[in-house]
């Protein structure tokens, strides 16, 4: 019986024993820590000149929806004037390689590195990324300094403790701390996303930061926050395994070559994948394919479901572009396609995304379209990514720009040309057809009184409630 006894109460020591190693203890605390990485973590700013027209009648201002505003908007004076804007960065080399966000330095005419809240320096761009929202770039000094390394971010877990040093708000060598709330998330800010979501405070100026690990390792880079005050426990960070990538490229040609393959691709559906006898809903549908593409030429046709990418398994639509951005250009890759419900393999050769005539094409600005809305008799047009950019609003900003105001509209008094509706009856609105539906809800309904919540022209957040009669 003894014997038994001492058995069971070494299982129970080995399992605990085993539950104790496995587990992450908290710190006490990450004051050495931030002590060692607070040298490798600077805050950018930068200055450029944005010109304006001054009213050419001063001391008179046209009302809301006026036509002659839009009609002497053109005849004023133009003035020049300088705007700043403030963020993050790490080094990364001993010569003074900085990594920061894109949107952080996009635009700017002068660019200053200040070094551990110390010293400042200027900076030159070396390279960027838009669809990454990546920039790299160069201190312009002879002096050396104390750079970061990159971690595994692949190896970052949910629950991991991490740290997040920046500048928010310009209060520089500002140290955060959370765990790793999610990973693998997209937020629709950019073409490739697979953010790691953290409850580490991150706010404006946080923007092109590390997120570090407890080994000192930059597992992610801080790129956006969640909802305008920021720091309401949702921040989101590109992993550094995708970072890393491009930002060798940056470094080494000065800009991105990415892997194209030539389709428009949309998600496999439940009742598509029964119709094709998929078993269940994966992989990525080829809506269409361009003319003389990589994908063309290997003979992909529309319809097709790509199932495996160079080895790699396609569970979701979303996962395709960005393993296709991170192979190499001119490699020659298997692509195994479900067609006319069966399996076939084509071989393809990867062209490049940033020379091809679809790329080029797709990132042709297109001036958003006007649309009226009968009910509340304003012109509108959705929030675009120069909007966000000029009037400094948060990224995942999402509504819609009052263009014009009906001298007949019940908004006449309420509300200004340029204000950005984001909320009806607390609901987001995204495009336009969001705001109509609102609308006719509220006219059908017995209040028929309808809450907005809008930015307006100074981007000051109001709410107004209006009766629709």
């Amino acid at each position: 019986m003894n014997k038994i006894k001492t058995i069971f109460y070494t299982l129970i020591f080995i399992f605990s024993f085993s539950l104790a190693s496995n587990s992450q203890t908290p710190p006490g605390s990450f004051a050495d820590l931030a002590e060692k990485l607070m040298p490798s973590v600077v805050n950018i700013s930068t200055t450029q000149t944005v010109v304006t027209k001054s009213n050419p009648f001063p001391g008179f201002e046209f009302p809301p929806g006026s036509p002659f505003g839009d009609m002497f908007k053109d005849f004023g004076t133009p003035q020049e004037k300088q705007s700043s804007a403030l963020g993050s960065g790490f080094i990364i080399d001993e010569k003074g390689i900085v990594v920061t966000n894109n949107h952080v330095i996009d635009g700017a005419e002068d660019i200053v590195v200040q070094v551990n809240g110390e010293k400042k320096f200027k900076a030159k761009v070396i390279g960027a990324d838009p669809l990454s929202d990546i920039a790299v770039l160069q201190i312009e000094t002879n002096e050396e300094f104390i750079p970061v390394n990159f971690g595994n971010s692949d190896k970052a877990r949910i629950g991991d403790w991490v740290v997040a040093i920046g500048n928010p708000f310009g209060l520089g060598g500002t140290v955060t701390s959370g765990i790793i709330s999610a990973r693998n998330r997209s937020i629709g800010l950019t073409r490739y996303e697979d953010y790691i979501q953290t409850d580490a405070s991150i706010n404006q100026g946080n923007s092109g930061g590390p997120l570090f690990n407890m080994d000192g390792d930059v597992i992610g880079i801080n790129t956006a926050i969640l909802g305008r005050s920021g720091n309401v426990g949702i921040g989101f960070a590109i992993p550094s395994n995708s970072a890393k990538q491009v930002i060798d490229q940056l470094i080494e040609f000065g800009e991105t070559k990415r892997g194209w393959l030539g389709v428009r691709i949309q998600d496999v559906t439940k009742e598509i994948a029964e119709v094709e006898n998929l078993g269940k809903p994966r992989g990525a549908l080829v809506a269409s394919v361009a003319e003389n593409s990589p994908s063309e030429k290997a003979g992909v046709k529309s319809g097709d479901i790509i199932l495996e990418f160079d080895g790699q398994v396609i569970q979701e639509m979303k996962e395709l572009p960005m393993i296709v951005a991170k192979t190499k250009v001119g490699k020659s890759v298997r692509v195994k396609i479900w067609r006319n419900k069966k399996e076939i393999t084509k071989t393809i050769t990867l062209g490049r995304l940033e020379t091809s005539e679809d790329f080029k094409v797709a990132e042709k600005k297109e001036a958003p379209k006007e649309l009226f809305i009968e009910d509340l008799k304003i012109s509108v047009r959705e929030i675009t990514k120069e909007d966000i950019k000029t009037r400094n609003l948060p990224n995942q900003t999402s509504g819609l720009v009052i263009t014009k105001i009906d001298d007949k509209s019940l908004l006449l008094n309420s509300i200004e040309v340029n204000s950005i509706i984001l909320e009806a009856q607390k609901k987001k609105i995204r495009t336009v057809n969001d705001l109509k539906q609102v609308v006719k809800q509220v006219l059908n309904s017995n209040q028929k009184t309808i809450l907005l919540v809008i930015y307006n022209s100074q981007n000051q957040k109001r709410y107004i409630g209006i009766k629709l009669d």
